[in-house]
């Protein structure tokens, strides 16, 4: 693709600037360009383990582009009538029972607003009835695992319905399988949070962009243990930048178990990884006291 410019926004290019990866710019440079991130290991001619460092290290900046299935739903969301929802109670026997199913699973009844929202899922989004009821106590689930003790409103279940759309999730089958991964993501991310000592909150966007890239790169459990507590030892803390120094050079190097770390000799292992202040972690350690 030819492109004489690129505009990049201010607070990317502090981001950009700020994780000091060379390989890192490369590929967003790259990406921007609209390239397809699947010819990026030839025509950048970077390894396969540099190139997921880099797209790890966007992620964590929040600059990697979020892949999404050509399911387009252009222009702006129709705004549906009492009169045609009236219309559809009326003239759609599929409708009355994708009502009363919904109903059921929330346990209360559905306002016009809400119907209107209903009314969307099928027209407008093209979901069919059984999409919609797992959706909804997908919804319902995930609700309860962030403990709130009522169902989720309309509103709440419209937006994970747009992002069914867009991601062509249409059968049960899709919405199953879907189900599955972010199950698989929420388990193995509560284990993290059990490993890192964190209980009683939430992740913020940037800590979860984190942990999720750690789990990216292909970490088990006793490796990610063995980073915590050098973070820990090294600076008095969890340090999110220090500890993701540790864990991105030994992604560098090929060592993702604590066999493969503790086996592999100083050459194969990064500064710092066997206890010594590498360049890199030092720099961390300046950072974040930076950063307060």
């Amino acid at each position: 693709m030819n492109i004489d410019r690129i505009e990049i926004e201010q607070a990317d290019l502090r981001k950009l600037l700020s994780a000091a990866n060379g390989d890192a710019a490369l590929l967003y440079l790259y990406l921007r360009c609209g390239n397809d991130p699947a010819n990026c290991e030839g025509e950048l001619r970077l390894s396969g383990s540099r190139l997921s460092c880099a797209a790890a290290t966007l992620r964590q900046l929040g600059l990697w582009p979020e892949p999404r299935k050509t399911v387009v739903l252009s222009g702006e969301r129709p705004q549906y009538s009492e009169q045609d929802v009236m219309y559809a109670m009326q003239g759609s026997e599929d409708f009355r029972l994708l009502y009363g199913e919904v109903q059921r699973l929330l346990g209360r009844t559905l306002n016009t607003e809400e119907l209107k929202i209903l009314l969307s899922f099928e027209r407008y989004l093209g979901l069919p009835a059984e999409v919609i009821s797992v959706l909804v106590c997908y919804c319902k689930d995930r609700a309860r695992q962030k403990g709130s003790l009522r169902n989720p409103s309309l509103r709440t279940i419209e937006k994970e319905a747009y992002a069914w759309a867009e991601q062509g999730i249409d059968t049960v089958e899709e919405a199953a399988a879907y189900i599955q991964r972010q199950n698989a993501r929420l388990s193995r991310m509560g284990k993290l949070l059990q490993l890192l000592q964190i209980r009683g909150r939430s992740l913020t966007a940037a800590e979860e962009r984190y942990a999720q890239s750690w789990l990216d790169m292909g970490f088990d459990e006793e490796a990610i243990t063995l980073a915590y507590e050098r973070t820990c030892i090294n600076t008095g803390a969890l340090k999110w930048p220090y500890m993701n120094s540790i864990l991105t050079r030994w992604h560098e190097a090929g060592l993702h178990t604590a066999d493969q770390i503790r086996g592999g000799d100083r050459k194969s292992v990064p500064k710092g990884a066997s206890g010594e202040l590498g360049e890199a972690e030092l720099a961390a350690i300046a950072r974040t006291l930076r950063e307060g």
